[in-house]
């Protein structure tokens, strides 16, 4: 089952003392300490509790928007917010925190306000009403409200409108800068690749030079490349194809422009939008693509590494698998838990890549070469789709339902239908490019094959 990009409620929050720019001090506290400070600067403790609790929603929620949006990473500062109410909400270091307030951040901390049909936390603008008004929640006007009998949530509604929802008991969780690390290019596949792709076709709307992706699909092929190309043409980045750290966060921070993510009348992002194809980890008994993935590259890492465990491909990650995943994460030191979360398949990723170019010409003798690594996809040209190719019209000579094509080293509709058929036929998810799991399996049966020749 696809998991969603849902926003998590941060373990730390990093402020700036300062307007954006200044020569001022970050400070790095806990999430509920950062709300139990602002909601002490910003609003009266004697106030009612309906209205503290409504005030209360809105700064939570004000807060996690800019660290959804990576509002100021996604320009260049190393901070989440700042604490000049210019921009932001009120944070004054080493203050002291009203006992009544304090209470009601520890209930509520990780709930938040969202708009219907939408994930995102709401930009939930807030002023104080009297010296200052806006488009959003009055303070002194929630008093009036809760002194009249309204309930926090029919405050916030009376502000922001009756199509508003609260996120109730959201997971607390470490959260990092969202770049994945290293450049995403042609063959990456992921949920990063995922990620931009449906950002930049939103993009495209509001900048129709940038050419569509046909299919958000997590793998990284020429018309991603093509699209990235021209969005670093149109907003003066290096023309590269690749998303480095530069382009990643121009790429959000322009997604949050259109979409207006950090202003009351977003557009919202949807279930849709959020849904990611590959699942965040892979563990104990799990089956499916992503466990044979796991699998075979440990299976090719431990047979040229044999202080590794090596693991059978059974689609089923079972103890076996437990075992050489705990294995190779302890050869590598990372944490051993069985457990194969991002940092565990960078890893494994990583090494697989290096091993296999490592290998010297020729290795393969008469059988079919390991995986290279990355995806192929149709548009591309070079000495993998020729060996693809060669593979393919071997085993068509076999098995009739796939299709003979020629050996072109280009991989146009041909050979890209035999390769959707040939996903049928083996019970491979059809999506007409080649990864790790396709690729061995033509493999294999090539191997066979060959093995079966006089």
């Amino acid at each position: 089952m696809p998991e969603i990009l849902a926003p998590v409620i941060p373990e730390y929050i990093t402020v700036h003392l300062g307007p954006p720019g200044s020569q001022a001090e970050n400070v790095t506290v806990p999430f509920a300490d950062y709300i139990k400070n602002v909601a002490s600067s910003e609003i009266y403790p004697t106030w009612p509790e309906e209205a503290l609790r409504a005030n209360i929603y809105a700064i939570i929620s004000f807060a996690l928007n800019r660290v959804y949006t990576e509002w100021y990473p996604s320009r260049g500062y190393d901070f989440d917010i700042t604490n000049s109410t210019q921009f932001d909400q009120a944070f004054v270091k080493d203050r002291e925190i009203y006992e009544n307030i304090g209470y009601i951040v520890d209930d509520i901390f990780n709930d938040y306000v969202v708009r219907q049909g939408s994930i995102q936390p709401l930009f939930t603008a807030f002023c104080n009403g009297t010296t200052s008004t806006c488009a959003g929640l009055s303070q002194w006007g929630s008093v009036t409200l809760a002194e009249q009998g309204f309930t926090p949530f029919r405050i916030l509604q009376n502000y922001y409108g009756n199509d508003i929802g609260i996120v109730e008991d959201a997971p607390v969780a470490f959260t990092d800068e969202s770049y994945p690390g290293v450049p995403l290019r042609v063959g990456d596949a992921g949920n990063n690749v995922r990620i931009l792709q449906v950002q930049l076709n939103r993009i495209r709307q509001n900048y129709p030079a940038i050419p569509v992706i046909e299919q958000a699909n997590g793998i990284f092929g020429l018309d991603t490349e093509a699209a990235v190309e021209k969005f670093q043409e149109v907003f003066n980045l290096p023309v590269t194809g690749e998303v480095d750290k530069s382009t990643w966060y121009s790429i959000k921070r322009y997604y949050t422009g259109v979409k207006r993510l950090s202003e009351l009348a977003a557009e919202g992002i949807t279930l849709e939008e959020a849904t990611l194809p590959f699942g965040m980890e892979v563990s104990a008994g799990m089956t499916g693509i992503p466990v044979r993935t796991v699998q075979y590259y440990l299976s090719i890492i431990a047979y040229f590494n044999e202080n590794l465990e090596p693991v059978p491909l059974t689609g089923t990650f079972d103890s076996g698998t437990v075992a050489a995943v705990q294995r190779f994460q302890e050869f590598y030191g990372l944490p051993v838990t069985g457990v194969v979360d991002t940092d565990t398949w960078n890893t494994i990723s990583r090494i697989y890549t290096e091993t296999v170019a490592a290998l010297p010409p020729g290795y393969e003798g008469q059988n079919a070469k390991l995986y290279p690594g990355f995806f192929i996809t149709p548009g591309m040209r070079s000495q993998n789709v020729t060996d693809l190719q060669t593979y393919l019209n071997f085993i068509a000579q076999n098995i009739s339902e796939i299709p003979l094509i020629p050996v072109t080293g280009y991989y146009g509709e041909q050979t890209e239908n035999a390769v959707s058929q040939f996903q049928r036929l083996y019970g491979i998810p059809v999506s007409g490019s080649v990864g790790p799991v396709t690729w061995a399996q033509i493999a294999r049966e090539y191997d066979v094959l060959r093995e079966q020749l006089p």
